[in-house]
């Protein structure tokens, strides 16, 4: 029985994609809707999980007859990232029957991280990335929360949304899997309590720069472990680097990367936040509604099958802009993020600084906590809900 689906924006992306690719790669991160997208969009295909250990090994063993057994309508294969090797029989398959939207794979990793995948299916397979549920989403099904606190503390995971759950309840059973069976096939990390440290002193700096050695200091770990287990985290959607944008804005700015959660439920819960009023007089509230924004920008790019193409901007005195939407090679938004509930027209101070040095900004903007937007005199003051329809 496939759950009740609210209706996802990626849906006309896959169905352009279907219509000029063979394979059909649907990646995010685990319990994002990836399977109840592709077997309601496919509900004509048969449907196998390489989760089941007996499908799995039928796949390892003979992988020619695996896919044989779908040689009338193709196929929907879940978490196919658990046997690679089938990667490599897909490339002769999908090149023998050229048949557009034939098979379609899903899986909890990024599969341009594996080389033998990336080398297999160039220029055969369209990629839709599906993070948890968008702001645009769950506002037209009503289902977004009244209050931002509310929203950033649930988060965007669709089982929170379709059964009485306890968020804390779930996300302590989604960290718990996610440690015991992700972590442990994508890397040869053995000891997760130290992981699981790790991945807690990550939140902590989420819409912050990002010092690795000092954060693998702080975890007792070396650089390049730390490295390597950053790398984990981004491959399987929980956390994403954002790089700064220093192209023909002078010499002195900072080029380290900023690093944001993906999902502010997953980072309330990271920081032990279990109610809005904890979340309300939270020291992070500010970077907690940064990354909700910032997450919000990254899922409707996604959702479109486009590149992100989201940067901030620094100096060396600490002058910030918070992000940069990219629209072109010679034209950028920018926008400041504020998670207070007043407007002040000092929100604009950066903004006027880079427009001054870079004619290549195009439009301006302040997204802020509060429940009005309004146009000004500088550019466009945004509220929060309304962000999350802004980007499209």
């Amino acid at each position: 029985m496939i759950a009740k689906m609210i209706p996802r924006l990626a849906t006309q992306t896959i169905e352009r994609l279907t219509a000029g690719f063979p394979v059909i790669a649907l990646t995010g991160p685990r319990q994002s809707g990836k399977t109840t997208l592709a077997r309601s969009l496919f509900a004509s295909k048969p449907y196998v999980s390489l989760e089941n250990p007996d499908t799995r090994d039928f796949a390892t063993r003979d992988p020619k007859r695996f896919l044989g057994q779908f040689a009338a309508n193709g196929a929907v294969i879940d978490e196919i990232q658990r046997v690679p090797e089938l990667f490599s029989w897909l490339q002769g398959w999908v090149d023998e029957r050229r048949i557009m939207g034939d098979i379609v794979v899903t899986g909890s990793a990024q599969f341009e991280r594996q080389e033998r995948i990336t080398q297999s299916l160039a220029g055969r397979v369209g990629r839709v990335e599906l993070l948890p549920l968008s702001g645009a989403e769950l506002n037209a099904a009503n289902l977004l929360p009244d209050s931002l606190d509310a929203c950033m503390l649930r988060g965007g995971y669709p089982a929170l949304y379709d059964r009485p759950i306890d968020v804390y309840d779930w996300m302590s059973s989604y960290v718990a899997t996610y440690m015991e069976r992700d972590v442990r096939q994508m890397s040869a990390i053995q000891n997760l309590d130290a992981f699981g440290r790790f991945t807690q002193l990550l939140a902590l700096r989420s819409a912050q720069l990002l010092n690795l050695n000092a954060l693998a200091a702080e975890a007792g770990i070396s650089a390049p472990t730390a490295r390597a287990w950053l790398t984990v985290l981004e491959a399987s959607y929980l956390f994403v680097s954002i790089t700064p944008y220093f192209r023909n804005i002078g010499k002195r700015l900072v080029k380290t990367p900023k690093v944001y959660c993906l999902d502010t439920g997953l980072l309330c819960w990271l920081l032990g936040i279990n109610s809005t009023d904890h979340l309300a007089r939270h020291p992070l509230r500010g970077h907690i509604f940064e990354t909700w924004v910032v997450s919000e920008a990254i899922k409707q790019k996604w959702n479109r099958g486009r590149r992100a193409q989201l940067h901030f901007w620094r100096d060396s005195t600490g002058l910030e802009i918070d992000l940069l939407e990219e629209e072109s090679p010679t034209s950028f938004r920018a926008w400041e993020i504020k998670s207070g509930e007043t407007f002040s027209s000092d929100w604009f101070k950066p903004i006027k600084k880079i427009a001054a040095l870079d004619s290549h900004l195009t439009s301006a903007g302040v997204v802020y906590g509060g429940d009005k937007s309004s146009q000004r005199s500088d550019g466009n003051v945004v509220a929060w809900r309304d962000w999350v329809s802004t980007l499209g």
